[in-house]
């Protein structure tokens, strides 16, 4: 008899398992469900930053900012794109030289997610505070848990899981609000060429070199100057010299006498 006992108490804990097992697969179809979402007042913050292109190498970019620093952008994407006079520019076609300017702006929206889950049955099992086992219009028992500060409507009142009875009809409804925030980012890029070099002024006259071609005078050799005319002959040089020879015999002479 108390082996009989002992197996129809095992059997009674088992039926109450697969009930409670079913309670939990139904139960998500048995709830309405209804969320929706308020968006409240965006806020918008912008953030531009500027500066010119010192050196582009392969998908590396290398760009002095207005503050004077230089900030090295490694691995550019080939998708990303540079706006430059109307035209999409990637960064193989950067050029020192050329302005940027990014603009980044951040929308922040702050959003209420809002979930209301509704029901109504027929209580038919009531464990205060914690659950309740209810007959839906479908005629099965669904079991749920009953959340803090709970309050059903039961003909028109409003009582917790303490008031409730086996055999009353209520109506639950469960409100559940979570705030988030939407946090959008947008970025663009915009660029400009090098401006030309500056033309002349109109009042200063253009240096043009010319080629002046300068005379270089030869010196000629001086003509050789001509023959000396003869102006004069041997005679008294023959006449000199016979007066000589006439005084030298004469002193002979003298010379021989005094001897």
């Amino acid at each position: 008899m108390k082996s009989k006992v002992c197996w129809t108490h095992a059997w009674l804990v088992l039926a109450a398992g697969v009930v409670c097992l079913a309670f939990t697969l139904s139960m998500s179809a048995q709830v309405q469900t209804k969320t929706t979402t308020t968006s409240g007042k965006a806020t918008v913050q912008t953030q531009v930053e500027s500066g010119e292109v010192v050196a582009v190498s392969g998908n590396d970019l290398v760009v002095k900012m207005s503050d004077g620093s230089l900030r090295h952008f490694t691995n550019v994407s080939e998708s990303a794109r540079v706006t430059v006079d109307g035209q999409k520019l990637g960064i193989h076609d950067l050029k020192p030289g050329m302005k940027l300017q990014r603009t980044i702006t951040t929308t922040t929206t702050p959003k209420t997610i809002t979930t209301v889950q509704s029901v109504t049955g027929t209580v038919w099992f009531i464990t205060p505070p914690n659950s309740v086992i209810l007959t839906l219009a479908d005629g099965k028992n669904q079991q749920f848990k009953i959340p803090k500060n709970q309050k059903f409507n039961v003909n028109g009142q409003m009582v917790d899981a303490w008031g409730l009875r086996k055999g009353m009809t209520i109506n639950a409804t469960k409100v559940v609000e979570v705030p988030v925030t939407d946090v959008a980012l947008t970025r663009s890029v915009t660029g400009e060429m090098p401006p030309p070099p500056p033309p002349p002024p109109a009042d200063v006259p253009i240096l043009v070199v010319e080629e002046v071609v300068v005379p270089v005078e030869v010196a000629q050799a001086a003509p050789a100057p001509a023959a000396l005319p003869k102006t004069g002959s041997q005679l008294p040089l023959i006449g000199l010299l016979g007066l000589l020879s006439l005084a030298s015999a004469f002193g002979l002479r003298t010379a021989r006498k005094s001897r």
